[in-house]
Order: structure tokens, then sequence, then C-alpha cells
């Protein structure tokens, strides 16, 4: 294989668009889709566990030994404003690449519309499948590696997703009104990178879990503190709930124990207290946000953080604000992007790296996914960005593991609209900081894809489908 050079990268792009990187834009809804009559809601979710003996996390972790919870993907199509759209929230740690669209397509299918109408999002928790392709293609070759993903298991959900959804619009049923909220959530979420020297460079990082007393005594540091929920509603009969929050979903994890972790389990909570009603968790731009501040990795903490984001979630419907919502309201808005390799990424070093059996496992199938990333570029595929445009609400649905400042910026950039971001959709390109932070290091920044250039092409993705 050929290694696609930055200097290739830029030679192709720079002819696209004066700021040199490949971005094109594309609104969804013409005005006679706008007016196509009354809007009508389909909820939908499936199982999506795997088997025991599957792979986590990309097969660097325990497999599945146990299912001490079920997976779900779980989400809504919406109805009479043109094409259907579908958002869909999954408990997998991440969808990358070519898996990201198959999903997209097999949801499309079932609700007929077209894959750039559908957003599908993982909650991120790490005891779950990690699915990518073109790395399982690359790591099945070798012979002696754990699967990424078992592929008739992944078709079985794809046929899963499908049976969902066409049942579910059978069922739809009118949406006269939306509601939005918020509520804070203490002692939760934390910035990870907020132990630095003099010049800002980040000297340790505070994980999912954290037992060093100095770390834990610093503070949160940049974090977006609370939880939306944008809710859909039949008159007074609330239909779904739609929660969106930024932090890594996991107490702990790499033993072996499928679970929805304490974001999953919250849901399933409020769940339970509303049978009637479906409730969707969205993870938001989580890159350098966790629990750890608040978290020891200890099994107690579990149940402690689960009733803290329920809380969270039952603070943020307690005084909804509510609108009526008609079709000539709602928008759909996409961005193709398409952001540079990082530059010391050769894909000769990388599969070598993959074939030499005494590399730990880790670092053989982690390669497997930047190989993937280079293949893709050089295939020119690029990753949707999309917003659901819901009056003065707004949905902002963005790629991998998207820094908190991310989700701040979108907030200022429509200032005037109450806006939700989840983060965490095609994972392709792993951890996308902010282009403030690649000299400051630190471990986002060293495993990131991406040159700091995709700050540029992100941010500007976002301006351009948010405002309206």
């Amino acid at each position: 294989m050929t290694n696609f050079s930055r200097r290739d990268f830029l030679k192709e792009t720079v002819l696209t668009t004066a700021a040199g990187w490949s971005l094109s834009v594309s609104q969804a809804l013409n005005a006679a889709e706008t007016n196509a009559g009354g809007l009508h809601i389909a909820p939908f979710k499936f199982d999506v566990t795997p088997p025991l003996g599957h792979s986590c996390c990309g097969g660097w972790i325990k497999p599945i030994e146990v299912v001490d919870d079920a997976l779900e993907a779980i989400g809504v199509v919406l109805l009479g404003a043109g094409k259907p759209i579908v958002l869909c929230a999954v408990d997998w740690t991440g969808l990358l690449n070519e898996a990201h669209v198959e999903w997209r397509t097999a949801l499309a299918q079932a609700a007929g519309t077209t894959a750039d109408r559908v957003a599908v999002h993982c909650v991120h928790q790490h005891n779950a499948p990690f699915a990518c392709l073109e790395a399982e293609r690359i790591v099945g070759a070798e012979g002696d590696l754990p699967h990424i993903i078992d592929l008739d298991f992944f078709k079985r959900c794809l046929d899963a997703g499908r049976a969902a959804i066409e049942t579910a619009i059978k069922q739809a049923r009118p949406v006269t009104h939306i509601g939005w909220g918020q509520g804070k959530i203490e002692g939760v979420a934390s910035n990870r990178r907020v132990h630095r020297d003099e010049t800002g460079k980040v000297l340790a990082m505070r994980g999912s879990s954290c037992t060093d007393p100095k770390l834990i005594a610093l503070p949160d540091g940049l974090i977006d503190p609370f939880l939306k929920t944008v809710a859909f509603f039949d008159g007074d009969k609330k239909l779904a709930s739609l929660h969106y929050y930024a932090t890594h979903p996991m107490s702990y994890y790499a033993d072996g124990r499928a679970t929805s972790d304490f974001a999953g389990l919250a849901r399933k909570q409020r769940q339970q207290d509303e049978p009637d009603c479906l409730h969707v968790y969205f993870t938001g731009c989580a890159g350098n946000i966790s629990a750890g501040k608040y978290n020891d990795g200890s099994k107690p903490v579990r149940p402690i953080l689960t009733k803290r984001v329920y809380d969270g979630i039952v603070a943020s419907e307690a005084k909804l604000e509510r609108a009526e919502l008609k079709s000539d309201k709602l928008a759909w808005k996409t961005a193709e992007i398409l952001p540079p390799p990082r530059s010391s990424l050769h894909a000769e070093m990388i599969a070598q790296q993959i074939s030499t059996k005494t590399n730990a496992v880790v670092n053989r199938n982690r390669p497997s996914f930047m190989l993937s990333w280079l293949r893709r570029v050089e295939k020119r595929t690029p990753i949707v960005l999309s917003s659901l445009h819901l009056g003065g609400v707004k949905l902002l649905h963005l790629p991998a593991e998207s820094f908190i400042e991310y989700q701040l910026r979108a907030q200022s950039t429509a200032k005037d609209s109450f806006v939700c971001t989840s983060a965490y959709g095609d994972g392709a390109p792993w951890y996308i900081p902010v282009k403030e932070e690649y000299p400051n290091g630190g471990y986002e920044v060293s495993v990131a894809f991406c040159e700091p250039e995709i700050d540029d092409v992100l941010t500007e993705g976002m301006r351009r489908i948010l405002p309206g």
C-alpha cells in the first residue's frame, strides 16, 4: 500500500476550498419537503449485547464473560418533514469508518430515508464492542489476534435494527409539542487534563478513575456541568426524551462484565419511572472529560455516579419549557468533512507493527484502527456532521472523541438557541483535541489520528450547520 502523504492531501484539497480543506455542506430539506404534513415520531430500541467471548474495546481488554445488564441501541424516527430522520444511541465503545456507514445505511433503509439523514452515536462504555470492519479485516489476516468485531453478530445487530424501525414506524405517534430543559450535575464530570506545568504542558491524566490524592484535589477544570433534555409530546403525553451529558461513562471496566455502566443504568432507571416514554442517552464531547475526580474505580462508586446522573435527568425534565412544533420549524442540515491525517502516521510502519508477533496485543490491534483511517482518507470517504433544527432547539451530531471545547463552542455559535451536542458518531479520527492543545501533549493528543487543522475543519462544519 502506498502512503498517502499530507502533501498529497493538501495538493488535492486546496483546489476545493479557500481554506485549503475539503468541506461541502448541504441542507437536506427543501421547501416542498418541509411542508409534507404533520409530524410523527416512532421510538425504537433493540438489543446489541455481544455474545460471551466477544472482544471488548478493540480486543485489548478482557472479553465478555458475564452480562450484568443488556446493551441496547435506542432512538427515534421523525416523520412528516420530508424524508424521515433517524437519531440513535448505541451502548458500544465506538462505530468507525465502514461500520458506522453500514449502521446508518441499514437504519436508513428501514426508515425509508437516506444515510445522510441518520445520526448514530455510541455512548462509549468500554466493556462493549468497538466496531471497525476494516480493522477486523486487518487483524483477521494476521491469524493470531483477537477479533475486533464478530461479523455475524454485527450483521445480526443490523437486522435487529431494521426490524425494530420497521415495527416502530407502523406505531408512530403524532408530535404536537417539543420540550427542553437542563439540570446541573455535581460530582460526575471532571477534566482529564488539569495537571500541567507552568507552560501548560500536561503532566498527568486524571482518567476515568483516579486514586492519586493530588490529582483528585485539583479542580473540575473545564466541563459542561449541565445535562440537557429535549422531549417530544403528543398533547400532554410525553413520547420520547433525549438526554445529553458530556463525560466518559465508565466507572470501572476491563473485567469482562458487559454493562451499560452508570450513564446507561441512570437512563434505565428513568425508563422504569416512565415506561410509556422512551428515554435515550447521548454522550456529548467527552474526549477530555471523565468522572476521574469523583471515581476511584471501586464498585461502590458506580451506584453513586448512577444516582447523580439520574438526578440530573430528573432535574432537566422537572420544568421543561414547551412550544408547539410544526413541520415548517424543522430542518436537517449536514456537512461533509475529511480532515488531514497525522503526518506521523505511515502505513508501511503501522502494518509492520501489526505484523510483529512479539508486540503486545494492544500494540497490534490498536494500530489497525490507525491503518483503517489512512485507508479511508485514501478512498476520500467523508465524515458526515449533522444538525437537527427544531425551532429554537438544535441537536448537533459530531464525530469521535471530540474535546469539550467543541460543545461549548457550539453553544456560543448558536447562542440564541438551546443546543444539545452528541459526539462519538463516526469514531474514525479517534480523539479530536482543539488545536491549542496539541503543543501541550498528553494522552489524548498522543493518540489523535489527525493534524491540528482538524479543529478548523470541524469548527467550520459546525458553523455552517448550526445557525438558521
